[in-house]
């Protein structure tokens, strides 16, 4: 029964009034819903912190305003990002009655962003304006120092609050910012800086932004790196290429601008079978495209169709190149910087300028037109591998139909190895991709078959780093695991089609099982990529050692955690220790207890920081050159946790 509210009630007791309404000050809405404003408080929150910082610097070099930064990962666990850009404002803010600097640092939406030219910013990628104040809100500690007019400003805050007022501290003879921070322990799972993360972001902002000086150092461990390239996009595609065989030796650079907004680009086509295109808006990782990539596929598709029709390369009746076609094995990086960017949320991934698109296309087609015509050796190498693509995609085509499953409630194309789950509710169903046949049927007994299925792989999977898409779907076990998933691949993946919500690798723990698992990961990656982006992906932990004492067992994962155990257990007991080199070599009871009961299991998921870091890493361990691969090998050597002898 509905209990009215007599007017005049006071609200308590549950009853939803003024006195629920919390009204958060400064920045501690920012510290009470850190995941609003940087995304999460894992890892990736944590180097979000860093790319705010560096992107104040970087918004000074696109106004030409600073030409080197030097950041530095200190001993502390604090990070500092020093640049001789013009300096932060010191002078005192009209409204606020206070300098410019404590504003930026303690005021939401503060900063020269927002006013266009008149506002001392041509260009910015910061343009939320929210970006060193959180930083400051989600640092313990927070010191920032500015260079101007001669002297030298400080001021230091705690989580967020300053702890004085800014002072003059000594003379200066240059201009610039430095600001250094220490992540709140409070707030993040982690303080812990990632140098391949800081570092990679580095980089890509020096490519990004030709005559810049990046300079990295770690502290902790003596590294340091030094950044700078004149070339700009150009050597940012041939890094990109570095582990591939390229067709032509000349990189395409096209450059152009139309209103207020200059697009920039680089291209080159490698033997390959894979598209890599990057797209960037003041240095913002548009990872979700938008119109700029619109514009930039359209140029690609009719400048190469043109010449291959106008040079006899396409006969009359024959069909045109598909987008498909012309982006196999092409490496591109398309750049704009343009004055009013707007993006699609808060993590600006995706561009919505609807204007941006004809003046993409435009300045594309002109420059791309003009290199064929100039280079018809190169373009006719380009065109011709495009044909060839063409050729192959009916093949495809026909391939594809095989791996296509209606919907996730229809059973009748599934493939014969699998055991499907009973539950038809993808939110709660398992897909368990196992090694072996053997494997497969312990993981069958052992399993719940009310939400987990199971599909037992036999040996290795096709490297598809090497393959084009025809021979990739004429492959049993990947055409298997596509038609199980239903999803479809590639551009006709649709994860809403998805039947189940966790994909779980299960192999066994040697160099097999690891070989197994990155060539699973490899083709997820490249035609999947949906699922490894949103976190449906996982690697199954089965246990390395059984520790039996008395009619106990206990199960651990790793060699320190056996030692732990061992000295936790002492050694009066009698103590057997087994060790699981496969998966088969457990029962059913023991694989479900160890590796599959939700309750029991440790499961690793796997996530994607960077696609462009992700795309290299897949490039050398996977693709056809040996020099990078045996150079990243050494490089890494030291890290190895698990190498099975």
């Amino acid at each position: 029964m509905a209990v009215q509210k007599k007017e005049g009630q006071a609200a308590g007791d549950g009853v939803y009034g003024a006195n629920q309404i919390q009204i958060l000050e400064g920045l501690e809405a920012v510290r009470k819903r850190p995941g609003m404003y940087i995304g999460s408080t894992d890892t990736h929150g944590l180097h979000h912190l860093f790319f705010e910082v560096i992107d104040n610097s970087i918004d000074e070099v696109l106004n030409g305003g600073c030409t080197r930064i030097i950041v530095t990962i200190h001993s502390d666990g604090s990070l500092s990002v020093w640049d001789n850009g013009r300096g932060i404002p010191v002078d005192i803010h009209p409204k606020t009655g206070r300098p410019a600097l404590e504003a930026v640092l303690t005021i939401l939406h503060a900063g020269g962003k927002f006013g266009g030219t008149a506002s001392g910013y041509k260009v910015s990628g910061g343009l939320h304006g929210v970006g060193v104040s959180v930083v400051n809100a989600l640092s313990e500690w927070l010191v920032a120092e500015v260079r101007r007019d001669g002297h030298l400003y400080r001021q230091r805050f705690s989580r967020g609050r300053p702890d004085g007022d800014m002072e003059v501290v000594g003379p200066a003879s240059d201009t610039g910012t430095t600001i250094r921070f220490l992540p709140d322990a409070q707030i993040f799972e982690t303080t812990e800086w990632n140098w391949d993360t800081v570092t990679h972001r580095c980089r890509e902002l020096a490519f990004l932004n030709g005559g810049v000086r990046i300079d990295v150092k770690d502290e902790r461990s003596d590294k340091d790196v030094s950044y700078y390239f004149q070339g700009g996009l150009q050597a940012f595609v041939e890094h990109l290429n570095k582990t591939k065989e390229v067709i032509h030796s000349r990189v395409i650079t096209i450059s152009g601008h139309a209103d207020q907004t200059l697009v920039e680009a680089a291209i080159q086509y490698n033997d390959g079978y894979l598209e890599s295109i990057y797209t960037f808006v003041n240095n913002i990782n548009t990872a979700e495209g938008g119109t700029h990539l619109s514009g930039f596929r359209s140029a690609l598709t009719r400048c190469l169709n043109d010449y291959a029709r106008k040079n006899g390369l396409i006969k009359e009746n024959e069909e045109g190149l598909t987008g498909d076609d012309v982006r196999e094995g092409c490496t591109a990086v398309l750049s704009l910087k343009m004055v009013n960017p707007q993006f699609e949320g808060q993590t600006k991934t995706k561009l919505g300028n609807s204007e941006t698109r004809g003046i993409v296309e435009s300045i594309v087609t002109q420059g791309l037109t003009q290199f064929m015509e100039e280079n018809p050796a190169e373009a006719r190498t380009i065109v011709e591998k495009c044909v060839n693509a063409a050729r192959a995609r009916e093949a495809a085509r026909k391939a594809r139909e095989l791996t296509r499953r209606k919907t996730a409630l229809e059973s009748a194309s599934l493939p014969g190895k699998l055991a499907d789950c009973t539950s038809r509710n993808p939110d709660e169903c398992e897909l368990y991709i196992v090694e072996g046949e053997s494997a497969g049927g312990t993981a069958k007994q052992g399993r719940d078959r009310r939400f987990q299925a199971i599909m037992p792989l036999r040996g290795k999977i096709l490297n598809v780093e090497k393959a084009r898409m025809d021979k990739i779907l004429s492959n049993a076990e990947i055409r298997s695991m596509i038609t199980a998933m239903g999803t479809g691949v590639g551009d006709e993946f649709d994860l809403s089609k998805a039947r189940y919500g966790k994909l779980i690798i299960m192999t066994d723990a040697d160099v097999d099982g690891a070989h197994i698992r990155t060539l699973l990961l490899t083709f997820f990656y490249r035609y999947m990529r949906p699922l490894v982006e949103q976190g449906h992906v996982f690697i199954a932990m089965p246990p390395l050692y059984g520790v039996k004492h008395g009619k106990q067992i206990e199960y651990v994962h790793s060699d320190k955690e056996l030692e732990e155990v061992l000295n936790r257990l002492g050694k009066n007991k009698n103590i057997q220790i087994q060790r699981y080199k496969g998966l088969g070599e457990m029962d059913a009871e023991q694989l479900w207890e160890t590796t599959m009961n939700p309750e029991t299991r440790t499961l690793r998921r796997l996530t994607l920081a960077d696609a462009v870091l992700a795309d290299e890493i897949f490039g050398i361990l996977m693709g056809e050159k040996v020099e990078p691969r045996r150079e990243f090998i050494e490089e890494h050597a030291r890290e190895v946790q698990n190498l099975d002898v």
